[in-house]
């Protein structure tokens, strides 16, 4: 599993869903779907209708991968920073129960408060 204390997913930016579709979809359970996807330089994150996916992608040739699956039944509370003027990236935390924070960093035009609607309709 990733570290999530020391791993950050930095500068998300929205891409094809898919991008990641054929390494995830056969974990997938019935009638799960794919929400949005996003993408850093190698490293991923899928959001679905039944958790967030974390994907990072390992050693120099990139076929080892570490996915990870983080149920909305487990996020306890979240945060979002928005994008500024100077600061040009905006910030999800995620609290979740028995794992503690994890953290995704998006580009400016990444739609984080869509994500935060979507998070809340899953654990409100």
């Amino acid at each position: 599993m990733i570290d999530f204390t020391n791993a950050t997913f930095a500068k998300l930016k929205p891409v094809s869903d898919e991008d990641f579709a054929q390494l995830i979809l056969p974990m997938f359970i019935d009638g799960e779907r794919i929400i949005a996807t996003f993408r850093g330089i190698r490293d991923g994150v899928v959001f679905t209708t039944s958790r967030i996916i974390a994907i990072n992608v390992q050693g120099m040739t990139g076929k080892k991968k570490d996915v990870s699956s983080l149920p909305y039944s487990k996020i306890q509370a979240y945060s979002i920073e928005t994008a500024g003027v100077l600061d040009l990236d905006s910030e999800l935390e995620l609290w979740f129960s028995g794992l503690g924070k994890v953290k995704f960093e998006f580009v400016a035009k990444a739609n984080v408060s869509a994500i935060c609607k979507l998070i809340s309709g899953f654990v409100l």
